[in-house]
């Protein structure tokens, strides 16, 4: 059996989606899951928020080239010659979290994977060992982590794009959360990415139909959506304001036609069974946790955290912790030790542990 690989994808930047999977990630950690991150975007900002400067260095520019696979380019960059994939050495972050390091450089696979893309579709049998073994190879590395750690669940974070990285990406995929700000821009977005994942998902299955005596395990490609989380409304008496409020009315709507396929229908306000949560920026804690790179809900009175601020991290860990809740719930992510975790454990200094 794989671990079930969770993606936060959207192809418009800016929403929040390399900092939801920062905090996603620990807090199912917190509550027992054992997972491995993956950063899949090449410009590696979830690694740049989970690692050192001085860490990142070492990682990058070693004094020595590299020979295994200590990020997600070197495990897959023997296949752009004439090697195999490298097991991944993961970053240890917590001893149930567990990353596979992302890599400016793996911005240099697109074209390899493109045109694997095309090769798989060949009528010569033999020769399709190598475009799926290119194609697969982010969620082959992610599984061989998994298993290694014996993780319950992955987490992928990618690029704001629709591009051959993200296609190989998502085919490894089994569930799929959009990450949305009550814009046009992010509606436009939903309306664009809803029927990319379906194309992706048809054309998917024509090549693993093509290759039906596969030599190797290959992902499903079923990229099932989860739902959507609104990322970033201010709030004012805990209702969105104004400017933002038709953006937030339209939103379901276009979720369920253009991402679910299915047809329109009135959903009653603030009933809408496809949004999993909406986060509050929490804007004034957000470079006091960069700063000592830990997740909002982290954060003691030695990191600043006193007074309001105090209060706002004990919300994030209230609205992460029932975001997670409400994920697992959904794709019944196998357990090694889901913990109650009933109330907030509150440490010495008045704010959570």
């Amino acid at each position: 059996m794989s671990v079930p690989v969770l993606t936060f994808f959207n192809n418009k930047g800016g929403v929040g989606k390399t900092s939801l999977v920062f905090h996603l990630a620990w807090m199912f950690s917190e509550l027992g899951k054992k997972v491995v991150a993956i950063d899949l975007d090449p410009q590696a900002n979830l690694t740049s928020a989970f690692l050192a400067e001085e860490t990142l260095e070492t990682l990058w520019d070693p004094p020595q080239p590299p020979v295994d696979g200590t990020t997600i380019f070197r495990c897959v960059q023997p296949l752009t010659k004439v090697g195999d994939i490298l097991d991944p050495v993961t970053k240890a972050i917590d001893s149930r979290l567990h990353l596979i390091p992302g890599d400016l450089a793996l911005a240099g696979f697109e074209d390899q994977l493109s045109s694997a893309w095309i090769e798989a579709m060949g009528s010569t049998q033999g020769n399709l060992y190598r475009p799926f073994r290119l194609l697969t190879a982010f969620w082959q590395v992610a599984q061989r982590a998994a298993q290694r750690h014996e993780a319950d669940l992955i987490l992928a974070d990618v690029g704001p794009n629709l591009g051959a990285i993200n296609r190989s990406a998502l085919i490894g995929t089994n569930h799929v959360v959009i990450p949305l700000a009550a814009d046009l821009f992010s509606l436009q977005g939903l309306r664009n990415l809803g029927p990319t994942l379906g194309t992706w998902r048809a054309d998917w299955k024509k090549r693993t139909d093509n290759w039906a005596a596969h030599e190797f395990a290959l992902p499903s490609g079923s990229m099932q959506p989860l739902g959507y989380i609104l990322m970033q409304h201010m709030e004012r008496l805990s209702r969105p304001v104004k400017a933002y409020k038709k953006w937030v009315d339209r939103i379901p709507g276009t979720y369920r036609e253009s991402v679910l396929g299915l047809a329109l229908a009135a959903t009653a306000k603030g009933n809408d069974g496809n949004c999993l949560a909406r986060l509050k920026h929490y804007r004034s804690l957000v470079p006091m946790a960069q700063e000592v790179r830990k997740p909002i809900f982290h954060l003691t009175s030695a990191d600043g955290a006193i007074g309001s601020h105090a209060q706002a991290v004990r919300d994030a860990w209230s609205d992460f912790k029932a975001l997670a809740v409400a994920i697992d719930d959904r794709i019944e992510i196998p357990v090694s030790n889901w913990e109650a975790a009933t109330r907030l454990p509150i440490s010495a200094s008045g704010v959570p542990k």
